[in-house]
């Protein structure tokens, strides 16, 4: 996951994505499609009685993670970009290829494998293809198109732009009236995490 620059607020700078976390009822066919179809490394998991977390790696520490929970269905099917009603969070994660040869091969290996693709498109700052995983979650995969940043010359094109996005691209710190007070570090305590375990826990792959 290819990380152009930090995004700053103040003093604040973000690297880039950890993970993105989903949800599976069958591991083993997301295990399938993620690591053995795509390519990506199965870098860490822990369990317990009724629930896995499996992480897979997409670049530069950036990771793809699944929790298997028993009675976990595949979401409906949607086009990407397609309006919905009612609650709804996620559309589709793109996961970034290093060049236009790479998205071609993709594209073939999918298709091969019998797992609907769809034409790649000129996105203009992006050429790309969708896909599907076998929880039907959609995938774009692209590569970047390198002569046109949009962080480094972004651009809103929306013919009506909300009242916030008609201010531009840089964060505006003072719409929060924040009075922060530092903890101070000898108050500054950690608490066990349930993914301590993946650590701290008998590697299955040494045994």
């Amino acid at each position: 996951m290819k990380i152009s620059a930090d995004c700053i607020i103040g003093e604040m700078r973000f690297r880039g994505i950890n993970h993105i976390a989903f949800a599976t009822g069958d591991m083993d066919e997301t295990i399938r499609f993620w690591r053995d179809l795509l390519g990506l490394r199965l870098v860490g998991g822990v369990g317990e009685k009724g629930a896995r977390q499996y992480f897979f790696e997409v670049d530069g520490g950036s990771m793809v993670s699944f929790f298997e929970w028993a009675g976990v269905a595949p979401v409906p099917d949607k086009d990407p970009g397609r309006p919905v009603e009612g609650p709804f969070v996620f559309d589709h994660l793109c996961l970034e290829v290093e060049d236009e040869e790479r998205l071609w091969e993709l594209k073939d290996r999918l298709d091969a494998a019998g797992v609907w693709v769809t034409e790649v498109l000129d996105n203009g700052f992006i050429h790309s293809f969708f896909s599907t995983d076998p929880n039907n979650i959609q995938v774009e995969f692209c590569y970047r198109i390198e002569e046109i940043d949009l962080g480094h010359t972004p651009r809103m094109t929306d013919p009506h732009p909300t009242a916030l996005a008609r201010e531009g691209a840089e964060p505006r710190e003072e719409r929060w009236d924040l009075k922060i007070t530092k903890t101070p570090e000898e108050e500054r305590r950690l608490y066990r995490g349930p993914l301590q375990k993946m650590i701290r826990l008998k590697n299955r792959w040494e045994e």
